[in-house]
């Protein structure tokens, strides 16, 4: 017996009932350094949206050690009147009225991380609705195994040379095929030692990426730093300037062997449109809990591999494997084993798993895990009775 259309729609459309969003804030055990900023403890915006067909779906986005709170309030004030009553899966249209609601108040920043985190949600729900892992709600183009790179290499007291290869190696050890330390906090000196031992140390066929965190504020300095450096063949130098600063990203394009990376921190399509046009990355590394969340990070993967240039998102691994494994041109997720560096993984309920070096993509719908109730009490918000979490209804919004 075949249903009718109203049926179909009546069984499958998902109407949004209730939005929540709350802020946990992780420490870090030990904070850790980059070239230009000390990370004590990461802040995350985490949300929920109700359907009406007894669907949940659940999407994040992060501040680092202040500021979770700007974008719940986002959430509350901009864009949960707007989705409330509607159907989830007009995903463009939803995107588009957010987006056009938030102009005014940021199109990046706060308000655009706030709108990454609602869409993730959206689709997270639509592919739980229909009973699909995401990647494959998305257009799977790899077959459930992501490669990753392993990342770390952070600053810390007392962190030896012999500590950060020893850190290096074993992800070399578990499988990775390449590699990310950080540089541009010490000298070009005392930055080549760092990066010539774990070259030695890994050995010449794995692959070494730089990250400088927008170290240097001038062509010159950039260079003077990149110089020592070339002869370890590193794969990419990332954000080597202010995330701004793009024609200077196209000047050191133009005068270094190093591909030049970069675009985490960047939201919208047009600005990754003006980082392609002038030659400025080679490799992006678009971050859809930043960018626009992943109906803007789709926008912008399907442009870059109209122009031949791959998209390597950064960080979110829990996110991004899904995302890396719908798109023909994004050849690694970032992976970091533990909590030391990014502790999402202390507020979810299910860890991915890692198998020479690829990340395993499980058959349970939507994102594959949920936020962890204990976890977020434990880390959340406190403010009197309420709970951790803001629970937004339409009757509360009239």
């Amino acid at each position: 017996m075949s249903l009718t259309k109203v049926e179909i729609e009546e069984e499958i459309m998902p109407i949004i009932k209730q939005i929540e969003v709350t802020v946990t804030r992780v420490p870090l055990h030990n904070p850790v350094a980059f070239s230009n900023r000390v990370v004590q403890a990461r802040e995350y915006c985490l949300v929920r949206v109700f359907s009406d067909n007894g669907t949940t779906g659940i999407g994040y986005s992060y501040a680092v050690n202040t500021s979770g709170r700007i974008l719940a309030a986002a959430i509350e004030e901009v864009f949960a009147p707007i989705l409330l009553e509607r159907d989830s899966l007009e995903v463009e249209l939803l995107w588009k009225e957010m987006y056009q609601e938030a102009l005014l108040i940021g199109r990046a920043g706060a308000a655009m991380r706030a709108l990454s985190a609602v869409d993730i949600a959206l689709w997270d729900l639509n592919a739980r609705s229909v009973a699909l892992p995401l990647y494959k709600y998305m257009g799977a183009a790899k077959q459930g195994r992501v490669p990753t790179y392993g990342s770390g290499g952070y600053y810390q007291p007392h962190k030896t040379i012999d500590d950060l290869c020893s850190e290096m190696l074993s992800f070399v050890q578990v499988g990775h095929k390449a590699v990310k330390m950080k540089v541009g906090r010490l000298t070009p000196a005392k930055d080549a030692e760092r990066v010539g031992a774990v070259r030695d140390a890994i050995g010449p066929d794995i692959l070494l990426m730089l990250d400088a965190n927008n170290a240097w504020r001038d062509l010159p300095m950039a260079l003077t730093a990149l110089r020592p450096l070339e002869r370890f063949e590193p794969f990419w130098i990332e954000e080597p300037f202010s995330p701004d600063d793009i024609d200077n990203h196209a000047a050191l394009a133009r005068n270094t062997s190093i591909q030049v990376a970069t675009g985490e921190v960047e939201a919208g399509r047009w600005r990754f449109k003006e980082l392609m046009d002038k030659r400025a990355a080679s490799i992006l590394q678009t971050d859809a809990i930043v960018c626009g969340g992943i109906t803007e990070w789709r926008r912008i993967a399907a442009t870059a591999s109209s122009y031949g240039i791959p998209v390597a998102p950064h960080a979110w691994h829990d996110v991004h494997a899904h995302l890396v494994a719908s798109a023909d041109n994004a050849p690694y997720a970032e992976y970091m084993p533990d909590d030391s560096i990014v502790n999402f993984r202390n507020v979810i309920d299910i860890q991915m798993e890692l198998e020479d070096g690829d990340l395993i993509i499980s058959d349970r719908p939507g994102l594959g895990f949920n936020f962890d109730e204990e976890k977020v009490k434990d880390y959340g918000w406190k403010e009197g009775n309420r709970g951790p979490w803001l629970v937004m209804k339409n009757e509360d919004m009239k």
